[in-house]
């Protein structure tokens, strides 16, 4: 914590010491000199050293065996033994390092995509910085829903409220005030002129100068808190493990039985123990949590650049069972882009020209310009939503960049377009929150206090006792209500938004007895303003892929039923006429709530308990649901998620750290992308887990049955750990990264409980994998009558016919892995670049150990001449010869254009 107690100063005299100003913030060129003394950000733990982390490569149960075979190995004089064990030790153990290195990389870029972030006013101007670049001086703006960033001596306060649970164990969010000066030793819960790194806005808004940052802030000093844990492996990270401690056992049982047999019919006993041991290693997949990992976190990498920024490693796996999606309509299904097109007044309509945030357009009355200003209720409507409003423009940016909320730029703009400027100088402020759907302003006036009221028609209505008229005031009556009313569903049928606004003009003394209840009742009401915010181009087709893939979107929504009705059918969430407003979900059960999601899927005016009872509900009902969220009031929604989605654009930093899942650009279809990667990564998962384990029972059953049988060992126990390196590595990794296959958006999501082993894939493992072996055992038979033909008295031959057959086998396997759904004929063989150089370098790598004279000694082979080589790979790749018949004579046999359409 900072040593000087800013709290028992005046807050210019803190400004003052820390030579910034007020309004201006600093320079961007004095923030980068200060910025000097250190990032904003909490120390964390030291990552291992790089050599530690390839040490740690030799610590795993098996590699310290395979170093007791390469000690014993050596003290028998086995030296060649000795020394390939310990090069393909090292490989493997390099081969770790890359994977855990860039599993690492991977998750700490995609930490860095969810860095908070923190506006700032510097050069006189708001803008969004990264909060680590945050420097003493700095004035940073608070608002509803914000982290506080550093340690901050508030300036301004709006009704501002800060939960700092965080730091005092205290639940109940603290008022906060600038202007109080407190006792030197006051506790730290009644610090109410501070702002505390790591608590959280709850209400209101305001401004506070940086005092303290990164381990000087009253956080840097409970650091113990915020240190980086370990992530905890994902849910199906659990189940590998489990499979993984399951194999150890039965593989092991296994390799003792072989060795025993081995050694009961005479085989020398090292040669059985190095036999034992080699294929335990072979065996046991103990890398696959690891490259699961690695699978993971390449495709998060993937989502990143398709705007999907992944918080929780277990969202990948979630996402493939997605069967609902409740999304926001602002700006997720919408472009985010406010525009007001209409404003009314009891006397006056007017439509204005001009899209987005651009100053470009103006106020039209039919084919004439309406000087706005000179109706008085259009002037004071005008004046109340400038001042009604925290937005601000950037006028200088070409793409005039809008700092605030949407819907408050939209009213801005309407306002600059008329040609209307003034100051902001509010004396007191009731903010806006989604229980009252309103917000109030006062500001000082000539003739004492203006209060300045925006927000639902509907509810501002019951607040209004009179309408503005072109000269004077009139009583509310009925039929202005009615009027109203009927122009607000008119215009939301067309998808506008409507917001209605009101005044009144109080005295000092009025407004010193009113509280904030008063300030809102009695109010004159002035007009409507109808704004629209056009769906973004995507949302159609991704609601359709959606639904095509059995996922159903529901838009669940605060704004006016009409308005929600219009947008869910023009991106095709809905056909339906009906909308359920959160005044019907209160009488509705839980399972009529299901069912309404599901058939009528359009949720309009709900309150965060409302959105918060879906999801549960939803949930309860067995869906997998989906929830998008920006505002704090999203928070509690998001979290009861399987899947929270926040807003990267618009989201508040409470509902991002609610989230599993942040949108860097807010938009549906990037939900839908997510879902596609999320699909297509479990996919490969499951084809990685298809080979790896495909190729461990065929190597364990071939030693298992040869030793029932009472044949000689098929395999060397240097051949077995070769093949595991060959095959096992490369290959295996490159499916990793197998591009999506065909159809994946056209599936039913998967249960979520679902086996990994389901749909087949456990019995197809088990039936390669008895294959396989049965077909190496026959290599290896055909191989002992050539070698007796032949005159040979060692098994050389065989050996490395049944070694080279079993290479060829798993290298055809792995093509076959591919896909679930589809033969490598109708996918095509290159899809995966990576797959292809894989398994060309075990192929030469096979080549060498089978042809080099160096390495021949060293695993014991010998050349093998053309028919043979013919009988290996006419075997290994029967099954796949068998598939090329069998798309020939069906006429599946795709060309280029087949294959793009079933891509499609």
């Amino acid at each position: 914590m900072s040593e000087v107690a800013w709290h028992e100063q005046p807050w210019p005299e803190v400004v003052r010491r820390l030579r910034t100003d007020f309004k201006k913030g600093l320079s961007s060129r004095e923030a980068e000199k200060r910025l000097r003394d250190g990032l904003n950000k909490i120390d964390q733990e030291k990552r291992g050293s790089p050599l530690k982390k390839f040490i740690g490569q030799f610590t795993d149960t098996m590699v310290l065996v395979l170093l007791a075979a390469t000690v014993v190995s050596g003290l028998l004089g086995e030296m060649v033994d000795a020394v390939t064990i310990l090069a393909i030790v090292i490989v493997n153990a390099v081969l770790g390092f890359i994977q855990e290195y860039r599993a690492e990389r991977s998750l700490e870029v995609i930490k860095k995509m969810s860095s908070p972030v923190a506006t700032v006013i510097r050069d006189g101007r708001k803008q969004k910085i990264m909060a680590e670049k945050l420097v003493p001086g700095d004035v940073v703006v608070l608002e509803t829903g914000d982290r506080v960033p550093a340690d901050l001596r508030l300036i301004e306060t709006y009704s501002l409220e800060i939960e700092e649970s965080a730091l005092t164990g205290e639940s109940v969010p603290v008022n906060k005030t600038a202007d109080v000066i407190l006792p030197v030793n006051i506790p730290l819960a009644e610090m109410a002129n501070r702002a505390f790194m790591g608590t959280v806005v709850t209400r209101g808004r305001g401004n506070g100068v940086v005092v303290a940052t990164g381990m000087k802030t009253v956080m840097g000093e409970i650091a113990f808190m915020m240190k980086v844990s370990r992530p905890e492996p994902t849910p199906l990270q659990a189940k590998l493990d489990q499979l993984g401690n399951t194999l150890i056992v039965l593989c092991i049982g296994v390799c003792i039985f072989v060795s025993i047999l081995g050694i009961v019919r005479g085989e020398p006993p090292l040669s059985m123990f190095m036999a034992g041991v080699s294929l335990a290693v072979a065996a046991i997949p103990e890398g696959l949590p690891a490259v699961v990992t690695v699978v993971l976190a390449l495709g998060v990498q993937r989502m990143a650049r398709r705007n999907a920024v992944v918080r929780k490693l277990s969202a990948v796996e979630t996402l493939g069972c997605t069967t609902i999606i409740c999304s926001d309509k602002t700006g997720t299904l919408t472009q985010n882009q406010m525009t007001v097109k209409r404003i009314a007044t009891w006397e006056q309509e007017a439509t204005i020209t001009g899209e987005g945030y651009s100053l470009e357009g103006r106020f039209m009355a039919g084919q004439r310009v309406l000087d706005a200003l000179a109706n008085n209720a259009v002037s004071l409507l005008i004046k109340c939503a400038y001042h009604c409003n925290h937005a601000e423009i950037d006028l200088e940016n070409r793409e005039q960049v809008l700092y605030g909320d949407p819907t408050e730029g939209a009213l801005l703009v309407m306002a600059l377009k008329a040609g209307y400027k003034g100051s902001r100088d509010v004396v007191r402020e009731v903010p806006f929150d989604s229980e009252r759907k309103l917000m109030t302003v006062v500001v000082a006036g000539d003739n004492g206090f203006r209060v300045y009221v925006k927000g639902a028609l509907d509810v501002l209505l019951d607040r209004c006792s009179r309408i503005a008229r072109q000269a004077g005031t009139a009583v509310l009556t009925d039929e202005v209500r009615k009027r109203f009313l009927g122009l607000q569903q008119e215009w939301a049928q067309e998808a506008y938004r409507v917001l209605a606004f009101a005044y009144k003009d109080l005295s000092e003394a009025e407004l010193e007895v009113s509280d904030d209840a008063a300030l809102e009742n009695d109010l004159i009401l002035l007009g409507v303003a109808g704004m629209v915010d056009p769906p973004r181009p995507q949302a159609r087709t991704s609601v359709s892929r959606c639904l095509r893939a059995g996922i159903i979107p529901v838009m669940i929504t605060g704004d006016y039923p009409a308005t929600a009705l219009a947008v869910a059918k023009s991106v095709g969430i809905t056909t339906k006429e009906r909308v359920i407003a959160g005044s019907e979900i209160d009488q509705l059960t839980d399972k009529e709530l299901v069912n309404c999601a599901e058939t009528v899927r359009v949720f309009a005016r709900v309150s965060p308990q409302h959105k918060f009872r879906i999801v549960k509900a939803l949930k309860k009902a067995g869906h997998v649901v989906a929830m998008t969220g920006d505002g704090v009031n999203d928070a509690p929604a998001v979290k009861e998620a399987d899947i929270g989605i926040a807003m990267g654009i618009n989201g508040t930093e409470i509902t991002k750290e609610a989230s599993c899942m942040v949108l860097a650009d807010d938009d549906f279809s990037t939900i839908e992308a997510a879902v596609y990667e999320g699909r297509a990564i479990y996919d490969n998962i499951r084809k990685f887990v298809r080979y790896l384990l495909g190729c461990n029972v065929g190597e364990v059953l071939t030693m298992f049955l040869a030793a029932v049988l009472g044949m000689p060992l098929p395999l060397l126990p240097i051949q077995i750990l070769w093949v595991n390196l060959v095959t096992d590595g490369l290959p295996a990794m490159a499916l990793g990264v197998e591009p999506p296959e065909p159809g994946v958006m056209k599936r039913k999501p998967r249960p979520k409980n679902e086996s990994l082993f389901a749909r087949g894939l456990g019995l197809g493992i088990l039936g390669r994998g008895l294959f396989i072996s049965l077909t190496t055992l026959v290599i290896f038979t055909v191989g002992i009558v050539c070698g007796k033909l032949a005159g040979q008295v060692d098994l050389a031959l065989a050996r490395t016919m049944a070694f080279t057959y079993l290479v060829a086998a798993q290298l055809f396997y792995v093509l076959e892995c591919r896909s679930e759904q589809f033969t490598p004929f109708e996918i095509g063989f290159f899809g995966n670049k990576f797959l292809i150089a894989a398994i060309l370098s075990s192929a030469m790598l096979q080549g060498l150990a089978v042809y080099s004279h160096r390495l021949q000694p060293v695993f014991d082979t010998v050349p093998l001449c053309p028919w043979q080589w013919l009988m290996i790979l006419g075997l290994a790749g029967s099954k796949m010869c068998y598939q090329a018949v069998k798309t020939v004579f069906s006429r599946k046999l795709l060309l280029y254009e087949n294959y793009a359409k079933i891509r499609a």
